[in-house]
């Protein structure tokens, strides 16, 4: 199941599993601070901010898989 962002008491949204799975990610120093920065500025953590880019991105390529499906089946080009 995908696990829902829910608000959590202060007003900051969190990631609330329903059953979840652990990935390990080796990265640079670099990489991990401009991470720590940008989910600082949305008052979030690193894990829930790296899961939300991905949930993100995961919406927009389906997002634009269902638009070019919808072209072909009317021809639109």
């Amino acid at each position: 199941m995908r696990e829902m962002p829910r608000a959590a008491p202060g007003g900051a949204a969190t990631l609330v599993g329903m059953g979840t799975d652990v990935l390990s990610l080796r990265m640079d120093h670099e990489l991990l601070e401009r991470l720590r920065d940008h989910a600082a500025k949305r008052g979030m953590s690193v894990q829930d901010y790296v899961v939300r880019t991905l949930m993100r991105d995961d919406f927009d390529q389906r997002f634009r898989t269902a638009v070019e499906e919808t072209e072909k089946f009317y021809g639109v080009t």
